[in-house]
């Protein structure tokens, strides 16, 4: 007895030195109004459990351990200083008042850790543990019952009236456990009957969560038979709609079994929730700094030799390699900055060697910090099941778009899609939504509901154009043909590159050599010697230390940029009859800013706007045709780089296309004369 007595008063010494009693006597005006009466009264109070250490460690140690005891001596405290203080007169019984314990942290060891690829779960005592992991599927929010108000049959029984007997939800109980028929009378054994006029309703929603390991699976490389398995977090009342599909969070909960006869199931009731992300390495190697201070002659050179050898285990240095810059700056562009502005660079392959691209492809998605590879025969966006813990309700499961929230989602060959998927990856990516339907008859709803979730990743695609589409527009000077991709779907994607065979039979040739080597010998030094030689992990560091960077935009690239959009838009409405969006300008800047973050600089000067036009141009040329500015197919890369001597000769190429943009902006951009000079 003086032991509950002494933690009871460290608890009353921790609300008043942390603020607590203040909020409690807060909270409590909100529940004054004359016209309402409720049965519970539900208080949340955060706790820090360090703080609560230095008062009391006994006290401490039950709230890490036995959370469930720590909470009666909290509502015991509480219920006293609401009588004490008159703060509520509606409450008569200390069971009236629901405390819900928010705890701030648990100690970093891994006795506090619920390791979702461990097994079994759950074996230990019910003390608060973290998971963290990826949210995968969600339902709608409903109800459930916080707390509800018995009375006895028996007339003649005390507990005929009052409040008594009060039932409120505990961690991992159902429905059925707060509120049923068959409880009896503790003072004279007779049957209870709900008030039901004092029932108290919350909000309730259910999430599933995986371990962050699993996007090696989604990613389509996992080689094992190593299978993840999710667990279901209960989010209740504040707590709801905290999580979203596809996002990373740590989560602090209490581990229950839900017991729904014959099946027991593991489950979290979520006490306190915190976005999160896996920590990567941000330090690039030394082999990279020693590249970029030999390079540093030129704003051009860094990131041209990083293209030219990357991906070695799939293709030879110097082939595809503005596909190669392309995917590189589309992994350092794509994230999501600290005001939660998704930044993206969708990516549109045409190529007539479909099989070398795409694993050049899947290699890439393997460097990106969060990259799910579509697999055809899947769901892409939504889809709904329904939920197996009693709810009933609608359970919305992400597809590989929102799986890849925050990263890089591989659609694969669209030739492999029928007209309405097609039609549907359009809607999406222009949009930047996908809309889920859900019909209220089938999930025991009254009415029909309909919800949006924001599509917030990069796709990556490719096309075969070999397959012709029959385009009346392929005559065009310029254009591609895209195979059964129409121009609307291309348009959407933002940033489309040809991958040609420019040396036919050599270049197929080097190709079989390359891959017959890395078949038979992986992991040996290229048949292609090199002055540079870079990793796979040199480049994760690379890419994760670049998409960190904040860029500025400097005026002169601004300039660029603002001066070729509105003479492209004259030039190709007066000509073409093409009107160049908005989105145009925005594909331009990210371009922009993506080759400066992989030149490792923080500010967007005039080369790398100069490397945007000529990639943007490319590829509106590839959809609609020719313009007044005329730049060959592979401007980015118009010259072989297998030594120094091809740095020299590119940048001298660049440096003239550079003077061509500017002139093609004087000529045609209304007011170019006011920021370019005629020399």
């Amino acid at each position: 007895m003086d032991d509950i007595l002494s933690m009871k008063e460290s608890v009353l010494v921790y609300l008043d030195r942390s603020g607590g009693l203040e909020k409690l006597a807060e909270d409590c005006k909100r529940f004054n109004d004359p016209q309402q009466t409720e049965a519970v009264y539900r208080f949340c109070i955060r706790v820090n459990p360090t703080d609560l250490t230095e008062v009391d460690s006994v006290m401490g140690d039950c709230v890490l351990h036995d959370i469930l005891r720590a909470t009666a001596l909290f509502q015991s405290v509480c219920f006293l200083a609401i009588k004490t203080l008159s703060l509520i007169d509606k409450i008569h019984t200390e069971s009236q008042v629901n405390v819900i314990l928010n705890l701030t942290h648990l100690p970093p060891f891994p006795e506090y850790t619920m390791d979702l690829c461990s097994f079994p779960r759950v074996c230990g005592p019910v003390r608060p543990v973290s998971v963290e992991g990826m949210v995968i599927a969600i339902t709608r929010v409903t109800k459930y019952t916080q707390g509800a108000r018995f009375l006895c049959i028996n007339e003649d029984c005390p507990s005929s009236a009052g409040f008594g007997h009060i039932r409120v939800h505990a961690p991992g109980a159902t429905e059925s456990a707060t509120v049923r028929n068959d409880f009896s009378c503790r003072v004279c054994s007779s049957q209870l009957k709900e008030d039901v006029k004092f029932r108290v309703l919350g909000d309730k929603q259910l999430v599933e969560l995986i371990h962050v390991n699993a996007l090696d699976v989604l990613r389509g490389h996992q080689q094992s038979s190593f299978r993840y398995q999710s667990v279901t977090l209960f989010l209740r009342d504040e707590l709801c709609n905290s999580m979203r599909i596809g996002r990373f969070y740590r989560v602090l909960g209490i581990p229950a079994h839900v017991h729904q006869w014959p099946n027991i199931t593991c489950s979290v009731e979520a006490n306190s929730v915190q976005p999160w992300e896996p920590e990567y390495g941000h330090r690039v190697s030394g082999s990279f700094q020693e590249l970029l201070k030999n390079t540093a002659s030129s704003p051009w050179r860094f990131s041209a030799v990083v293209a030219h050898c990357f991906g070695l285990d799939v293709a030879p240095p110097g082939s595809y390699n503005t596909l190669k810059l392309s995917l590189l700056l589309s992994l350092v562009q794509t994230r999501t900055d600290a005001e939660d502005t998704f930044q993206n660079l969708d990516l549109l392959v045409v190529t007539a060697d479909a099989l070398i691209l795409d694993r050049l492809m899947a290699y890439s998605l393997s460097l990106a910090c969060r990259g799910v590879r579509h697999q055809t025969s899947g769901e892409m966006f939504a889809s709904l099941s329904r939920d197996e813990h009693g709810a009933g309700t609608a359970n919305i499961n992400a597809g590989s778009a929102l799986l890849a929230t925050g990263g890089i989602c591989m659609l694969g060959d669209l030739g492999c899609y029928k007209k309405d998927k097609l039609d549907a990856i359009q809607s999406v990516m222009e949009s930047r939504t996908v809309s889920v339907f859900i019909p209220g008859r089938k999930f025991g709803e009254d009415a029909d509901q309909q919800l949006s979730f924001p599509v917030q990743c990069s796709f990556w695609a490719l096309t075969d154009s070999s397959r012709r589409s029959g385009r009346a527009d392929c005559a065009l000077l310029g254009t591609a043909e895209m195979g059964p991709v129409p121009v609307q779907l291309a348009d959407a994607f933002g940033l489309t590159i040809q991958c040609r065979d420019g040396m036919g039979d050599q270049a197929l040739l080097a190709q079989t050599v390359h891959t017959l080597q890395q078949a038979v010998q992986p992991g040996n030094p290229p048949l292609h010697p090199s002055c540079w030689e870079f990793s796979t992990p040199d480049y994760q560091e690379l890419l994760a230390h670049a998409q960190g960077l904040q860029v500025e935009l400097s005026s002169a690239a601004e300039k660029i940029i603002h001066g070729y959009y509105m003479a492209s838009r004259r030039v190709r409405t007066q000509s073409q009859g093409v009107e160049m969006s908005v989105a145009s300008v925005k594909l331009l800047i990210s371009l922009a800013e993506a080759h400066c973050k992989l030149g490792l600089r923080t500010q967007v000067i005039e080369e790398d706007a100069v490397i945007a036009v000529l990639l943007c141009e490319n590829s509106v040329t590839l959809k609609h045709g020719a313009s007044a500015l005329i730049i060959p197919p592979d401007a980015v890369f118009p010259c072989d780089l297998g030594d120094v001597e091809g740095l020299h000769k590119r940048d001298a190429i660049l440096d003239k296309l550079h003077q061509n943009i500017l002139r093609f902006i004087y000529a045609y951009a209304p007011g170019a004369d006011t920021y370019i000079t005629e020399e």
